[in-house]
């Protein structure tokens, strides 16, 4: 795979990242075939991982930790603070006492003796980004991590950070990392720009839209409690209506995006990923398999060039900067918590 510089860290990434959320109980928990997947993906050129701390509680770091044993000089290394690792109140969020417990937990985990990149999963209403910043500056000068990046900031506080940064001499994020698929192309907008403004890299996950752009649904009888989508939407929404207007539209798009892809030679899914790695703004695009069939579907993904018309063709069903989902909810740290903790 050509390889792409990541921001302004020198660092040189494959155009596709496996991603390692479905590692463990939330997907394969089977970790010697966790990490025959890994090294496979190495086999074929890719050398990002992607994994967080709160994928099964840390069962999908110890995993990659696995894996990396004996690869680990070939490797970009990434993982993610900010989610729950537990009941305690403080073992969470981004201030500087959590970051400096949760990135030793990390290297524990996996193994190693520094994360390439280290990024912050979410915006933290409750902790000043001035010691979020000074925090991850502190772990570059330590050793312990090489560059750091956030992950779903909207737009206005990508150019916060940088602000501040800027102001008080830290390093800046030197990429981010957000939703992104033909479905979902709200990134377009303000994100994106924003980034490139700042020399960001950008790394996008869900290329498949969360399982809709895998060719595997095209109507509501295929979507049963089994199902990936089915499963997270009541993990993290609390139900799923196949007869929603929202579903109904995506269902309704796929028969045209499958002709589409079939008349370009290949399948929807190698479409969806290679839509979302063309676009001049991203770095890399994460797949993320739960098996070795999962994998092997994707591999080569990365050096598919879509033809202009084709694009157009996808505009036209998807237009760009639009979103075929519902409006997503306001991440963590914007008008809606601080609204909400001062009733």
């Amino acid at each position: 795979m050509e390889m792409r510089v990541l921001g302004a860290t020198g660092m040189r990434v494959s155009p596709l990242c496996l991603g390692t959320m479905m590692f463990g109980p939330m997907g394969n928990a089977d970790h010697k075939d966790c990490v025959r997947i890994i090294h496979r993906a190495f086999d074929a050129g890719i050398n990002f991982l992607d994994t967080a701390d709160v994928y099964s509680q840390g069962e999908s770091e110890t995993i990659v930790g696995h894996a990396l044993k004996g690869r680990r000089d070939n490797a970009i290394v990434a993982t993610k603070f900010f989610n729950p690792m537990g009941t305690d109140p403080n073992t969470r969020g981004g201030s500087r006492r959590w970051i400096e417990q949760a990135v030793d937990d990390s290297l524990r985990r996996l193994q190693i003796d520094y994360i390439d990149l280290y990024q912050m999963h979410r915006w933290d209403a409750a902790t000043d980004i001035d010691d979020v910043l000074f925090t991850l500056t502190e772990l570059v000068r330590k050793g312990k991590i090489r560059s750091f990046g956030s992950s779903m900031f909207p737009a206005d506080r990508i150019v916060e950070a940088q602000w501040v940064a800027d102001r008080r001499n830290y390093l800046p994020f030197r990429c981010e990392q957000s939703v992104y698929s033909i479905f979902n192309r709200d990134i377009e907008r303000f994100v994106l720009p924003a980034c490139a403004r700042h020399g960001m890299g950008m790394i996008v996950w869900s290329p498949l839209a969360g399982g809709f752009l895998s060719g595997k649904y095209k109507a509501s009888a295929d979507f049963d409690d089994s199902s990936r989508i089915v499963a997270f939407s009541k993990r993290f929404t609390g139900g799923f209506d196949a007869e929603s207007s929202v579903i109904q539209r995506k269902l309704g798009l796929i028969p045209a995006l499958e002709k589409l892809a079939r008349d370009a030679g290949i399948t929807l899914p190698q479409m969806a990923v290679a839509f979302a790695v063309e676009h001049p703004a991203v770095t890399s695009a994460i797949i993320g398999p739960r098996t070795m069939e999962h994998l092997e579907t994707l591999l080569g993904t990365g050096d598919i060039v879509l033809d202009p018309a084709v694009l157009d063709a996808i505009d036209a069903l998807c237009p760009p900067g639009t979103s075929a989902n519902p409006p997503m909810d306001l991440p963590s740290g914007t008008a809606k918590d601080v609204i909400r903790r001062r009733r």
